[in-house]
C-alpha cells in the first residue's frame, strides 16, 4: 500500500477545518493533495503541532507552529510520536511504501526510526527548492 505523508503549511484557514481542508490556502498543500489522492492509497498530513492527522479527521484550530528551524531535540521527539502512531495505524507493515511530500524538517529524524521497519521510503521532491517543487507537482499531475 501507498501512504502519501504530506507536511502542514504556514498557511491555514482562518477557522477550524478538518486536516484535509485547513491547509488549502497553501499551493504547495493544494499540490501535494491533489497527487497524493490521485497516486497513493492513503494519506495523512504531518503537522508540527498534531503530528500524524488523519485527512478526515475531525476539524484542528488554525495554529502557528513549524518544525522550520526547530532544534534537533524537537525535531527527534516529534519523529519519535509520529513514529508511534504510523506504527498504531498499521502503516509500518512490509509492503508498504511511505512516501514524503514534505521538507526535510518533517523527515530528517524520522527516517532514520523507519530503517529497521520493513516499509520502502520515497522522498521525491528531496532537495528541491519550493518553485521546483511546484513544477514537480505540476508535471506530475
Amino acid at each position: 500500500m501507498d501512504i502519501g505523508l504530506v507536511s502542514c503549511t504556514k498557511s491555514k484557514r482562518e477557522q477550524a477545518a478538518k486536516p484535509a481542508d485547513l491547509y488549502m490556502p497553501s499551493t504547495f498543500f493544494q499540490k501535494a493533495r491533489e497527487y497524493v489522492e490521485a497516486n497513493h492509497d492513503r494519506w495523512y498530513v504531518l503537522s508540527a503541532k498534531h503530528h500524524l492527522l488523519d485527512p478526515a479527521g475531525p476539524p484542528i484550530e488554525p495554529y502557528d507552529d513549524t518544525l522550520s528551524g526547530a532544534p534537533v531535540a524537537r525535531k527527534r521527539e516529534w519523529a519519535e510520536t509520529v513514529y508511534g502512531q504510523l506504527e498504531d495505524e498499521g502503516l509500518l507493515d512490509e509492503g508498504n511504501r511511505l512516501v514524503f511530500h514534505a521538507g526535510r524538517n518533517y523527515y530528517s529524524e524520522l527516517i532514520p526510526l523507519l530503517d529497521d521497519t520493513p516499509v520502502d521510503i520515497e522522498t521525491p521532491t528531496d532537495g528541491l527548492q519550493f518553485g521546483e517543487s511546484l513544477a514537480w507537482y505540476n508535471e506530475h499531475l
